[in-house]
C-alpha cells in the first residue's frame, strides 16, 4: 500500500501537470516502483533508469568516465549529473537520483556502507543531499527511497 508521501506526490504532480524522471543506482528500481504505485502515475512519471553500473551511468546518462574516476560513482558530482541527465533526457520537470553504498560490503573509510547521495534536478538548479544511513542493506535502501520522496515532495507546489 502506498505511503502517505507517495499519495501527496501523486496528487501534487497531477494537479500541477508536472513530470518526473528517475535515475537510481543502489535502490535498484525501488524509487520508480513507489512513484508508479498509484493508478494514473503515467500522467507524471516519464522514465525510470536503474543505472547500477558505472557503464550504465556513462552510456545512458552521459556521465563522463573521468568524473566517475575522479569523484567515485557515489558522490555529489555523480548524483547531480544523474539527476540532471535523466531530467534532460526526456525533458521532465524534475529529475531525481539516488547513488550510494547499500552494503553489506563495498564501503571504505571515506565512504562507509550507508553513504548515499540524493539529488533533485529542476530547470533552475540542483539540490543534492548526503546521507549516512545505518542498518541492513534493506534498511539503507528503504531509507534512501524515503528521503528521495521527501526531497521531491518538499519542492512540489501544494
Amino acid at each position: 500500500m502506498p505511503a502517505e508521501i507517495t499519495r501527496k506526490i501523486h496528487a501534487r504532480l497531477i494537479k500541477s501537470s508536472q513530470t518526473v524522471a528517475v535515475a537510481e543506482s543502489c535502490t535498484g528500481g525501488g524509487l520508480s516502483s513507489l512513484l508508479t504505485s498509484l493508478p494514473g502515475s503515467s500522467n507524471y512519471f516519464l522514465l525510470g533508469l536503474v543505472t547500477y553500473s558505472n557503464k550504465a551511468k556513462t552510456k545512458l546518462l552521459n556521465i563522463p568516465d573521468r568524473t566517475i574516476k575522479k569523484y567515485g560513482a557515489v558522490s555529489r558530482q555523480v548524483a547531480m549529473l544523474m539527476a540532471s541527465g535523466v531530467r534532460k533526457k526526456i525533458n521532465a520537470d524534475f529529475g531525481l537520483s539516488i547513488t550510494g553504498i547499500a552494503g553489506p560490503s563495498g564501503g571504505t573509510p571515506a565512504k562507509p556502507v550507508g553513504t548515499v547521495y540524493i539529488c533533485l534536478s529542476k530547470k533552475d538548479g540542483n539540490i543534492c543531499r548526503k546521507f549516512n544511513f545505518r542498518g541492513s542493506r534493506r534498511e539503507i535502501r528503504k531509507g534512501s527511497t524515503q528521503k528521495a520522496l521527501q526531497l521531491l515532495c518538499a519542492h512540489l507546489p501544494r
